[in-house]
């Protein structure tokens, strides 16, 4: 009917594809990566039936190819509060707190994205979104100067905070208004190549730290990455180089497995690109780094004792192989990574009954028929078929993997390790929110697909002892 409201998951998927389709345009290799992975995505799901009638029976199948995250820094407290209510018009909440202060990185960050299993499925886009700590910045005078610039911009246009206010005043937006702040907003995210600075100002904040260049020095946060999801990351990492794509020297996160957990990513390294710096002799020009393709592959989300064993196996390896600025060691490391990680359980039923991993339960249609005559021991209905779990997928991201791709495309695969300098509540103020606990997002799908799944074999109130 006229004039009726669009839902925000039609408003994300719309601005899923416009931020593709730009992207794809500013770095070409971005469209070789994505042609890439769908090729490699298509091989797998044709040789393993298993894991494709897994992702079937999740409702995550459909979503595999449309699947993207994307990456931004933020300069201000006031631009991330806005960007937290722009991506509202989309669905998407902050969920997660990240300190990138772990690997040198003068940030804090978040993720944007859906929460709820019904719009992850249908397009579960995410953004992570920095903000960057200028109280990291050592230098006072620099420090004080990198603010002032920052105060003068203004990343959102008048058209988009207007259609953001007329979203929160009315509940939504029709169709036409949704393309419009579609469209609107997606000028935030664009890539321009005209400094707000000096090329002598722009040295002195590079020399600080590359990223604060990148965050400081242009009038609006461009997209650094578009990121799709594989099936395979090891075969999109071998195949790269075929396509006149160089990958970093490792993958992030965890090894391969045969039951993916979290997140594993890689990239290729950043484009040098040209800009025009200010000045009062006219403009200048230069270049600058920042830009570049990533490829993730997901697996099942960890429990809190899941997670926690996670950390300690991948800090072990962390600490006693590090990965030189040129990618010496990249072997080395990867070996002990297999190695270390043979103390995490690498099946589906054993990450299960440990209570290491989240899992979606399901009735079967052969319990659904044996309804009123099925055994009370929820192990016995697992083991019989007739109650199903699948892995729920991870969402989220990880601090020292975000960090290692920061590191590699700021110039080096270098591995570096500091100390936390965490400051969460300084973020959820400047947010203007909470940060929603991702863990505990993935309990209650868990418990709820539980709960419903018993209900319809008639055995409601049946609990699972190895439910986390």
């Amino acid at each position: 009917m006229p004039g009726a409201f669009v839902s925000t998951d039609r408003i994300r998927s719309l601005f899923t594809e416009a931020m593709s389709q730009m992207y794809r345009t500013e770095v070409p290799q971005y469209g070789t990566l994505i042609e890439l992975v769908g090729e490699v995505n298509a091989e797998v799901l044709a040789r393993d039936q298993e894991l494709s009638e897994r992702l079937r029976r999740a409702g995550e199948l459909e979503r595999i190819d449309v699947e993207r995250h994307g990456a931004i820094r933020l300069g201000t407290a006031e631009e991330l509060f806005t960007i937290r209510r722009l991506f509202a018009v989309m669905g998407m909440q902050s969920v997660g707190y990240y300190d990138l202060s772990v690997a040198g990185v003068p940030v804090h960050s978040t993720c944007f994205r859906p929460v709820d299993e019904a719009a992850l499925n249908i397009n579960p886009f995410r953004v992570f979104t920095s903000l960057l700590r200028l109280e990291l910045i050592e230098d006072e005078e620099l420090r004080a100067e990198a603010a002032a610039i920052l105060a003068k911009r203004q990343i959102y246009t008048p058209r988009a905070i207007t259609l953001i206010e007329q979203h929160e005043k009315a509940g939504g937006l029709t169709e036409a208004e949704a393309m419009e702040f579609v469209a609107e907003a997606l000028e935030t995210f664009r890539w321009h190549g005209e400094a707000t600075v000096s090329a002598e100002t722009y040295k002195r904040l590079h020399d600080a730290h590359r990223l604060i260049a990148d965050v400081v020095s242009f009038k609006g946060p461009h997209i650094n990455h578009l990121t799709p999801r594989t099936l395979d990351i090891d075969e999109v990492q071998r195949r790269m180089p075929e396509r006149g794509i160089t990958p970093k020297a490792v993958i992030e996160g965890p090894p391969r497995r045969n039951c993916d957990i979290l997140l594993r990513q890689t990239s290729f390294k950043a484009l040098e690109e040209p800009i025009a710096f200010t000045g009062a002799a006219g403009t200048t020009s230069g270049t600058h780094t920042a830009r570049f393709g990533e490829i993730e592959q997901r697996g099942v989300a960890l429990t809190a004792k899941g997670r926690a064993l996670y950390d300690r196996l991948l800090a072990t390896v962390r600490s006693e192989v590090q990965v030189g600025a040129s990618g010496a060691k990249a072997g080395d490391y990867d070996t002990e990574l297999t190695e270390r990680f043979k103390a995490l359980p690498d099946s589906w039923d054993e990450l299960r009954r440990e209570g290491l991993a989240f899992f979606h339960y399901s009735a079967s249609p052969e319990g659904i028929a044996a309804r009123g005559k099925l055994p009370s021991d929820p192990e016995i209905l697992i083991a019989k078929g007739y109650l199903r779990f699948d892995p729920i997928i991870y969402e989220d991201f990880l601090p020292v993997s975000a960090a290692g791709i920061f590191q590699s495309n700021l110039g080096t695969d270098q591995q570096q390790n500091y100390a936390m300098r965490s400051n969460r509540a300084a973020f959820e103020e400047a947010l203007g929110a909470d940060v929603q606990d991702e863990l505990a997002l993935y309990a209650e799908r868990q418990t709820a697909s539980l709960d419903m799944a018993m209900e319809k074999l008639g055995l409601s109130g049946l609990k699972l002892k190895t439910v986390a």
